[in-house]
């Protein structure tokens, strides 16, 4: 009888974007817990290397990679770094993400709408065929996106961000095809959680609605993500591609809120 398998990720290279805060620092620490050397991706380097900080004192390393994923340079200049300095890619986690507020449908503005998918569909893209394919031509690897309830919950006010986030569900069906069966791509599909930039809509009157909305009564906490992406990441997880799975709490109301970077 074989062994279960166990989150162990010593040596093992994990690259997340976003990775300074929110969700995809959560997953950071969670993977740097579990022995993995995580590289952090994010705008602002000193972020990265605050968060990199962290993961040495966890007794793991990493590095720090600033970069804009909407920019198709920037990704190939990630995948670059890493490989300069690692070597490897065993993971990666498309989690960067962006929905900012608009006034209206109609004053929505191009550059707005280009910058969103830029961010949340078009970098995420660049990076799993730059990543996937180098993990395809080695030992393999695994690939998590994250995306959003909103995807299959739009809403007038996210708009652009849930047309992304469906097409990133789409993207990971697509490379899991692509890259198999040495890469397996998988999606959480996020629902609220309650991150630095969850101040805008985690009111009393969210908190409220979510007592009568959501079979947890509540938002999510950053860290109760950290479990399903270590699942899909390991070899727990080797049947498992092209799948989407969803964690919001057991949302029932479509116009919940669904930031999840």
């Amino acid at each position: 009888m074989s062994k279960p398998a166990s989150y162990d990720f010593n040596g093992k290279v994990v690259v997340i974007t976003g990775g300074s805060r929110g969700l995809g620092h959560a997953m950071a620490m969670g993977f740097a817990s579990a022995g993995a050397k995580v590289a952090v991706a994010s705008r602002k380097i000193e972020s990265c290397e605050a968060a990199v900080k962290e993961i040495r004192a966890l007794g793991s390393d990493g590095s720090a990679h600033a970069i804009h994923v909407g920019k198709w340079a920037d990704c190939d200049r990630l995948a670059d770094e890493v490989y300069a300095r690692w070597g490897r890619c065993d993971v990666l986690i498309n989690n960067a993400g962006m929905s900012p507020l608009y006034p209206s449908l109609a004053e929505h503005t191009e550059d707005l709408f280009d910058k969103v998918i830029g961010v949340n569909l078009k970098g995420p893209f660049r990076l799993s065929a730059l990543f996937g394919s180098r993990m395809a031509a080695a030992d393999g690897g695994a690939i998590i996106n994250i995306s959003s309830i909103g995807a299959i919950r739009p809403s007038a006010t996210t708009a652009p961000y849930s047309a992304a986030k469906a097409g990133l569900n789409a993207l990971t069906v697509a490379f899991a095809n692509e890259y198999g069966p040495k890469v397996r791509v998988n999606c959480i599909m996020a629902g609220p959680f309650r991150t630095e930039i969850a101040k805008a809509w985690y009111t009393e009157e969210f908190i409220k609605r979510a007592k009568a909305q959501y079979a947890m009564g509540r938002g999510g906490e950053p860290e109760e993500i950290v479990g399903a992406a270590l699942y899909l990441a390991s070899p727990a997880a080797s049947f498992t591609t092209g799948a989407i799975l969803k964690i919001d709490g057991g949302q029932s109301d479509p116009r919940g809120a669904t930031e999840t970077d």
